[in-house]
């Protein structure tokens, strides 16, 4: 099922011509609007503010401002920005480096095209998308960083409150699953799932999936063991 409704605008960063070139020019061979390309940091950021593409294709390692701080800036200034890493480093702290500057998945350049492509799909539609591996790493930090007690406007009086779906599809949220899964253990959309996480970060005043995420694990919604049928 290809639900691409709207071309989908992406941006490639990289420093390798030949490599940068190749990706940008697989994705626009796959239909997505391939909107700026750029191959060093500063570059990266005064081109991305310019295009507004829906997904950044990032390398890490950048001349001139490493691409974490190319994230950050970019998520920072504009939340609706996914931003999907694609990096020769598999290590986990430069992974977990980026997650916690606003990326939404990390994959490594051993992947194939294919998984290039898909990982764009589902990073454009808000899915984490990592590499075979590195999920339950992320997911362990999402823990980790729940463990440190955090400001919350949540915490306050008078704390918006979930309906009942919003708080079942945090739950699932919490414990990793990508927006397709939850939707198949709901039997509802994509879209339904999508529209009902938008809705929880917007009463939450949260900004992106690692804040939900954070919330979520501090409430202790990853523990409950129960399925929903």
């Amino acid at each position: 099922m290809s639900e691409q409704p709207t071309t989908v605008r992406v941006m490639v960063v990289d420093d390798h011509p030949m490599w940068r070139d190749a990706v940008a020019r697989d994705l626009a061979a796959a239909g997505f609007d391939v909107v700026a390309t750029a191959g060093d940091g500063p570059q990266a950021v005064r081109r991305a503010q310019a295009a507004a593409p829906d997904v950044l294709v990032l390398d890490l390692n950048l001349p001139g401002m490493p691409g974490v701080q190319v994230c950050k800036e970019l998520v920072g200034s504009h939340p609706a920005l996914r931003v999907l890493v694609l990096s020769a480093s598999g290590e986990h702290a430069d992974v977990l480096e980026a997650v916690k500057s606003g990326a939404t998945g990390y994959l490594v350049k051993s992947a194939s095209g294919e998984e290039l492509l898909d990982a764009v799909r589902r990073t454009a539609v808000g899915d984490p998308v990592f590499t075979p591996g590195l999920a339950g790493l992320v997911l362990g930090e999402y823990r980790r960083l729940a463990a440190d007690p955090a400001p919350s406007a949540s915490d306050e009086p008078g704390a918006p409150h979930l309906t009942e779906r919003e708080t079942e599809v945090l739950r699932f949220v919490a414990k990793g699953l990508s927006y397709k899964q939850i939707a198949e253990r709901l039997v509802i959309s994509h879209r339904t799932v999508q529209n009902h996480v938008q809705n929880t970060l917007g009463k939450l005043q949260l900004h992106n999936r690692v804040e939900l995420v954070r919330y979520a694990i501090e409430r202790g919604l990853d523990d409950d063991g129960r399925e929903s049928p």
